[in-house]
């Protein structure tokens, strides 16, 4: 059982990756994202996801040299943007990556979408990251079964994590199945679906049973299906309340009644669209 902020999930090559941590997508360059990463660590989070994309690395960069907290006891995750990606590409994508954050190894380097063209050559470029030791653990997000199955062909290097949009409405029961059998760790961006279901009666009446919020109980609903979890928020209170789901656990009937919300219906894009599947 995930009793407290600082336990973490073993990674199929032995690295070790706190159940919870901080996103930090749609949170502004400068001052915004600077004060609420450093609010996230001054809470104990030991785990902070960016990317290229998000257009903010150098920020968070800023906020974890100004912290009292040494870089080896941070879990820094970023992620390869679709129009970076080839081996070149990616290999340039990192370095620039790492420039922004100040640092000079990722913890987890990850294919922020499956992109048809070039995602094969995109993970052989971040083989060669692993192997040079300036990534502990590289992986995927918003891989479906069929993008896995194409990534685990034939690769000497298998990813060990897949980040992908997850939540009560949307549960991905069988991409997780798929995922624990492979030994990939599931990690759900989007885990408060979006904002959409922080009212939704099931979460309050769960919530109300065990004097949270429905936005802990989704957290540790996640949690306690083997899914890490990276909420992001820039208010402080509401940073502290996503930590503060470590003094209760969900029994049999609270996930039964959480499970009834799912549709498994998605409210961020296809990666099938947005790769050029189809």
């Amino acid at each position: 059982m995930v009793n407290h902020l600082s336990d973490a999930t073993t990674l199929a090559n032995g690295v070790r990756m706190p159940w919870l941590g901080f996103g930090v997508y749609k949170v502004s360059e400068g001052d915004e994202v600077v004060q609420a990463v450093k609010t996230a660590i001054d809470v104990g989070y030991r785990s902070i996801d960016t990317a290229s994309f998000y257009e903010n690395e150098e920020g968070v960069g800023r906020a974890l040299k100004e912290s009292d907290v040494a870089r080896e006891e941070l879990f820094l995750t970023s992620k390869v943007w679709n129009d970076e990606q080839g081996y070149n590409e990616t290999l340039a994508a990192f370095d620039r990556s790492l420039n922004r954050l100040q640092t000079d190894y990722l913890d987890l380097y990850l294919i922020h979408w499956p992109m048809k063209q070039t995602y094969e050559d995109t993970w052989h470029a971040l083989g060669k990251l692993y192997d040079s030791g300036r990534v502990k653990a590289i992986g995927v997000s918003n891989f479906e079964i069929h993008h896995l199955k194409e990534l685990l062909k034939g690769h000497t290097h298998k990813p060990v994590v897949n980040q992908v949009e997850l939540h009560p409405r949307f549960a991905q029961k069988e991409l997780r199945a798929f995922c624990q059998e492979h030994n990939v760790q599931v990690e759900a961006w989007g885990p408060l679906g979006q904002g959409r279901l922080l009212d939704h009666p099931v979460l309050e009446e769960v919530g109300k049973k065990h004097g949270k919020s429905p936005a802990q109980v989704m957290l540790r609903w996640a949690i306690q299906n083997d899914v890490v979890v990276i909420p992001k928020s820039t208010t402080p209170a509401r940073i502290q309340a996503n930590a503060d789901i470590f003094d209760f656990s969900l029994d049999g009937e609270d996930v039964a009644k959480i499970d009834t919300i799912n549709e498994e219906k998605r409210y961020s894009g296809n990666p099938d669209e947005i790769g050029g599947w189809i």
